[in-house]
């Protein structure tokens, strides 16, 4: 489910309650921990600049049992000039371990390999996320390089063809 810029700027401003009045949907307070705050940051200032990637960034993965927001997840952004997106996924802590983070994972696999503009999917784990690396291992996904994250700090770059 797709989130608009408004909504990413409430939340990159810590607003929930902003955010909900907003939001095609309730958003809970993983939405405004500080690490999802720095991702609403980039995202709010990457719509402004192109409106366009509205589509490709981050929505709300949304259990729909339980009419409840239980993380985020999309792409960095729409294919760059290679053909490469870059996947990005959170599960609130209280969900994880019951499929949303894969759900996540294959509805946007899925999404990039219907795109004939999209040749690789890219995901970037820290070392300690190992349940990360797992799911991403399932799907292909092999180390290519690392890379610094000032959010997030060293981070291993994984990629998978989607077309092969």
């Amino acid at each position: 489910m797709h989130l608009t810029e408004p909504v990413f700027r409430a939340l990159a401003d810590g607003d929930l309650a902003a955010a909900n009045a907003v939001s095609p949907v309730p958003l809970t307070p993983l939405f405004i921990d500080p690490t999802s705050r720095g991702v609403w940051r980039m995202r709010s200032d990457q719509l402004q600049k192109d409106p366009a990637s509205a589509a490709w960034v981050n929505g709300v993965i949304w259990d729909e049992r339980q009419q409840v927001a239980v993380g985020h997840a999309g792409y960095h952004g729409p294919p760059d000039s290679s053909g490469m997106v870059e996947i990005g996924y959170t599960v609130d802590p209280a969900y994880r371990r019951r499929g949303f983070a894969r759900a996540a994972l294959e509805a946007l696999l899925a999404r990039a390999i219907r795109d004939p503009r999209i040749r690789t999917a890219r995901v970037s784990i820290r070392p300690d996320n190992v349940p990360s690396y797992r799911l991403a291992s399932q799907y292909g996904f092999v180390e290519v390089g690392e890379q610094w994250d000032d959010e997030d700090g060293l981070e291993i770059i994984y990629e998978v063809d989607v077309q092969a």
